[in-house]
């Protein structure tokens, strides 16, 4: 290995790193509002890419029947649920929640799917549409079940998952699709050394996104019922904010997040309908370097992954994953030996 080559794998693992990074923000998003490790992460992410192949190729994108499906799902359950409750006058607004919203950018995907529509406006179809999904999916499954252990959570998460790989499958195909690039700009380095505006694009993606989650964390209203959530779901009740707002508000975030992530790959690699998991495992390495709660140590967690997973992709492209998971045996035995133990107490019985 030569300097030359150990630089491109370090941009290399850069720009795989701010996607995981992405990511992971959206992972730690809501597991921190909501105990939910959200496994179809990366589903999403692949069908805002697979969404925009469809517009590429000139058909309607299948994430709108998916999207029609979910809201219909969540508004009879959201209607069932007001109306065990007896508060029937509430049903308009429900309407409007889960049945208008979600529709309207099912009729924009509709609209786009027209010749002559500019790839931008692909692009930012392709992302809206896949918006919805996150919500939806924690209104018909998690909602319910919020007051479930973390187990349960997960094992709910994971069946969830497979759930959306069949949808996949079923509304996509087992064909993989690939994007055109989003820029054909190089950028030329010293001594001849160039990097793909693709590259650039998606760093910058990574650090701009970063820094507006930074800032409506800290300056939002919204931003700062989410901290107070993901610390102390009692006291935030207690103050006059409601869970179930800031969880939707979580999930809302992090489907954009993988929307996003789903264009800012699809020029890159090959997506099939199934690519998002392998995605959403790296991410959630990433996350658990992290602890699952702490946001600039899941961004540090993220950029290694990408290094890691670049370098070993380069010593032996079999084995890329392996390493990149085997990172995990080491951070969860540092923490394990770093985090304080509650000593049993043994009561002592008199004889």
């Amino acid at each position: 290995m030569t300097w030359d080559v150990a630089l491109i794998l370090v941009t290399d693992g850069l720009a795989n790193g701010a996607v995981y990074l992405l990511a992971g923000l959206g992972l730690v998003l809501i597991f921190s509002v909501t105990r939910v490790v959200f496994v179809p992460f990366g589903d999403i992410a692949a069908f805002a890419a697979l969404s925009l192949a469809a517009f590429e190729t000139g058909r309607v994108p299948p994430t709108i029947g998916m999207v029609a499906v979910l809201a219909a799902l969540a508004l009879a359950t959201e209607i069932g649920s007001l109306l065990r409750r007896g508060e029937a006058a509430r049903i308009p607004k429900a309407v409007l929640m889960w049945g208008v919203l979600p529709a309207i950018p099912c009729l924009l995907a509709w609209l786009a799917a027209r010749p002559g529509v500019p790839v931008a406006v692909h692009i930012a179809v392709a992302v809206l549409l896949v918006v919805p999904i996150a919500p939806l999916l924690a209104r018909v499954v998690f909602q319910p079940i919020a007051d479930a252990s973390v187990l349960v959570l997960l094992i709910v998460s994971l069946a969830l998952h497979f759930l959306l790989s069949g949808l996949g499958l079923l509304f996509f195909g087992p064909e993989g699709s690939r994007t055109t690039p989003l820029t054909s700009a190089v950028f030329t380095l010293g001594d001849g050394f160039t990097v793909s505006g693709q590259v650039v694009l998606m760093v910058g993606a990574a650090i701009v996104l970063s820094g507006l989650f930074f800032l409506v964390f800290e300056r939002t209203v919204a931003g700062k019922a989410l901290r107070a959530t993901a610390v102390n779901r009692v006291g935030a009740r207690l103050v006059g904010i409601r869970p179930v707002r800031t969880a939707l508000l979580a999930y809302g975030c992090a489907s954009l997040l993988a929307g996003l992530i789903g264009v800012l790959i699809a020029p890159v690699t090959t997506m099939y309908y199934d690519s998002g998991f392998i995605i959403g495992l790296k991410a959630f390495v990433a996350a658990i370097i992290g602890g699952l709660v702490s946001y600039p140590m899941t961004a540090v967690g993220a950029l290694a992954v990408g290094v890691v997973e670049s370098f070993a992709s380069f010593w032996s492209g079999a084995l890329k994953d392996v390493i990149v998971f085997s990172l995990l045996i080491p951070v969860l035995m540092l923490r394990s030996f770093m985090a304080a133990h509650a000593e049993e107490e043994e009561d002592e019985v008199d004889q």
